[in-house]
């Protein structure tokens, strides 16, 4: 899988985005828990990055973490997602990254479940998703 990379200046996606797209995805922010529409959702698809459409989650790998955010346990490819160590808020986390436009989709942890360990923990706000044909 290869990633090319998308580069649009701060003027570009705040035209494109919604205003509460563009304060978590473009300045990391992030959204309340239990709040986003992704956290509860059960259908089959995959989560594409709002900003630029990169296929980032399969369904197949999203679990109830009760973080109050989606959370998964792999990205759908290693090469979907970039990571960056976030020093914010006096914390060491570690930040998650689409790996095409650099967007914020929120932190990765390492209390999750078998077989990776992780918890992708991502803003809703940040994805959509690509419902599987025939399903929903």
């Amino acid at each position: 899988m290869t990633i090319e990379k998308i580069r649009k200046s701060d003027d570009e996606w705040a035209r494109e985005l919604t205003p509460e797209q563009f304060a978590i995805c473009r300045k990391k922010g992030t959204e309340r828990a239990f709040t986003g529409e992704l956290n509860d959702c059960k259908t089959p698809g995959t989560y594409v990055c709002a900003c630029c459409g990169n296929a980032l989650f399969d369904s197949e790998t999203k679990y109830e973490s009760g973080s109050g955010w989606p959370s998964f346990w792999a990205p759908i490819a290693e090469e979907a997602v970039a990571t960056e160590e976030d020093r914010k808020l006096f914390m060491r986390r570690t930040e998650v990254l689409c790996a095409a436009c650099d967007a914020h989709l929120g932190h990765v942890f390492e209390d999750g479940p078998a077989p990776t360990g992780l918890r992708y923990c991502m803003n809703s706000i940040a994805m959509k998703l690509k419902p599987r044909e025939g399903e929903t």
